[in-house]
């Protein structure tokens, strides 16, 4: 959830009855208006002629807090309510007129006075309408945001049916249960399950911590339960991938599947039977592998190193029939196949990219050892080898070991971010992540693989399945240059081999012959230099982008996409010309935290704790990172 939606508005004056929105509203309002013509801006109203003839009630609808207060001093009761049993605070409150309301209970409103067709308060419709800040307001004011509107809801039933993920999160962290029920014993998640369309607010619900397999109380139906009957199936997955409960049954005896099947909804079906059928999986795998879970890397990388020589193996065989070794490749990918689907969750998967580099690199290491190094008898070949190798392993462990910078906060630093931020109006996603529900420092993002804020971050490799941030990117561009080192001597030394123990040269026999005397020479050493290529690809690429980015634009994999993106649009000043680039010298010391014995003086910034500029800038403020 990257952002919240702007509610927008169909008229000026917003009304506190059942039907706003409605064609009835919409000509109580036109009649009301009459020849007044209100200005597209919300606060800022022009008229053709002057309001000295008001009533009160329209004076507070367009917020003319003059006539207001000349009508109040006057002597009308400011608790007095109009014909359909509204307040001034009510019509305040649902138009965000925050001084007036201010003004009102100084002269003796009462904050949760119930009125209108719905009997709420003005706390009510302020959330109804998504009003933060009339909100916070009111609920400074005393207002009670447990009380119910004659449908039996809640302030907080009423932001999750109104999609209000702000006032959601400013109505739990200042003490809102949860998981409370309305009148008809349903939670929040039911209602976010079975009214709204979509995985919000449901997953940011969860991000709060509502229980995924409470029960209502007339129909004892979970959330999922309702995702079920409602349809909705992005929901739906949303309570699966939280672990939501697939077995439990209702009042009727009925399970989620039982509810889908009746309904004949073929989405909800397949993702109820896929889940069943994958929790019994790994009900049985856990059963088998339980004690090697901590080994799960270890064993995707005895299986990359399987893999990896099977196919060589196949390839390296005396056969000539090409038949026979297809039929063996094909067979072994199929296997692999059947492995993957079988025993590796989605969250293993990911691994696999790093186990099939580090097998990779094992095999590379075995073959220079084995068939390269009695061709390369002098230290100033193994030495460097050697280093490069050692360089590899150091850097990968540092980069996988060191946080990359996760933003943490407890449950009640949490609450506090959220309550400081609503009452300075700063609720917003470029400052608050919606998903960690903390304040997003500097440079920051939330990783959607990770499932955590980052500061500085810079992307998510799949070849670390880490993510590379403020504390570990340094490591990743020095582990980064010795696989590429490593990848040199490997092609060095594959160009040697085939010219000390292959017959034939390009010169005497052209492209064609040499190619089948290079494969037929070794297909093995084939096989590992096409393993080199394939990894030099990404790692060339990665390594001189990082080097780019980080000497030449002070900026991040992150910023960079931000600013092209932003390019296209021309929002863009110049992409060198950022307040964290200080120039390719300085650029290099600070990334590297150069000393050289107190001779270079490095600029070091807490990035997890920067949510201002307040730091030396040469260049220009206009660029804003989101």
């Amino acid at each position: 959830m990257e952002e919240w939606p702007d509610r927008g508005r169909q008229c000026q004056v917003n009304c506190p009855h059942g039907y706003h929105g409605t064609q009835k509203h919409q000509e109580e309002y036109n009649n009301s208006s009459q020849s007044k013509s209100p200005d597209k801006h919300h606060g800022d109203l022009t008229f053709i002629d002057d309001y000295s003839n008001w009533d009160i009630v329209r004076a507070t609808q367009y917020g003319i807090i003059d006539r207001c207060k000349e009508l109040i001093e006057a002597g009308y009761d400011v608790r007095q309510p109009d014909k359909e049993n509204v307040t001034l605070l009510h019509w305040a409150a649902i138009n965000n007129r925050t001084e007036l309301v201010k003004y009102y209970i100084s002269k003796g409103a009462i904050v949760d006075q119930l009125g209108g067709d719905l009997n709420s308060t003005a706390l009510h419709w302020a959330t109804r309408q998504g009003h933060l800040s009339m909100v916070v307001l009111l609920i400074k004011y005393g207002a009670d945001p447990s009380l119910v509107d004659r449908e039996g809801f809640t302030c907080l039933h009423l932001a999750v049916q109104f999609h209000q993920m702000p006032i959601i999160a400013y109505l739990v962290a200042k003490g809102q249960n949860v998981d409370a029920a309305d009148m008809n014993g349903q939670t929040p998640l039911m209602l976010a399950a079975s009214r709204i369309i979509g995985p919000e607010p449901t997953r940011f619900l969860i991000k709060l911590n509502a229980s995924i397999n409470a029960v209502d109380k007339l129909h004892k139906n979970t959330p999922l339960h309702w995702a079920v009957l409602s349809g909705n199936v992005a929901a739906l997955n949303v309570l699966l991938a939280a672990g939501a409960n697939v077995e439990v049954k209702n009042a009727m005896g009925e399970t989620p599947l039982g509810l889908a099947q009746q309904n004949r909804n073929p989405w909800i079906i397949h993702s109820l039977i896929d889940t069943n059928a994958s929790r019994s999986r790994s009900s049985f795998v856990l059963k088998l592998f339980k004690s090697f879970e901590k080994y799960k890397l270890l064993l995707l990388f005895l299986l990359s190193v399987g893999v990896i020589w099977i196919t060589g193996y196949i390839a390296d065989l005396e056969s000539d029939s090409w038949l026979l070794k297809g039929i063996l490749f094909v067979s072994t990918w199929l296997i692999i196949q059947l492995i993957i689907r079988r025993f590796l969750s989605m969250q293993t998967f990911g691994y696999i990219p790093l186990a099939f580099l580090a097998a990779s690199l094992f095999w590379m290491v075995v073959t220079w050892f084995i068939r390269f190094l009695p061709d390369f008898p002098d230290s100033v070949f193994q030495i460097p080898f050697a280093v490069s190798i050692t360089g590899c392993i150091y850097y990968f462990y540092k980069t996988w070991t060191t946080d990359p910078g996760y933003i943490r906060a407890s449950e009640e630093d949490k609450k506090k971010t959220v309550i400081s931020l609503a009452e300075a109006d700063c609720l917003d996603p470029r400052i608050f992540c919606t998903m960690c529900l903390v304040r997003k420092p500097l440079r920051s993002k939330h990783c959607p693989v990770c499932d955590r804020c980052v500061a500085k971050f810079d992307h998510h490799c799949l070849w670390i399945a880490r993510c590379i941030g403020a504390w570990n990117q340094r490591y990743f561009v020095s582990f980064l240059f010795f696989v590429f080192t490593v990848l040199l001597w490997m092609s060095y030394g594959t160009i040697v081999y085939w010219s000390s123990h292959c017959v034939t040269s390009y010169e005497k026999d052209g492209l064609w012959i040499l190619l089948i005397q290079i494969i037929s020479c070794s297909p093995w050493i084939v096989w590992i230099f096409l393993l080199v290529l394939f990894h030099s690809s990404w790692v060339i690429f990665l390594l001189f982008n990082q080097l780019y980015q980080i000497l030449y634009l002070g900026l991040t994999t992150n910023e960079r996409l931000s600013l092209i993106k932003r390019a296209h649009s021309g929002r863009i000043v110049g992409i060198q010309q950022n307040p964290f680039n200080h120039g390719c010298f300085q650029n290099l010391v600070d990334f590297f935290q150069c000393r050289c014995f107190g001779l270079l003086k490095p600029s070091k910034i807490d990035w997890s704790q920067q949510y201002t500029m307040g730091f030396d800038q040469p260049r220009t403020n206009e660029f804003q990172f989101i």
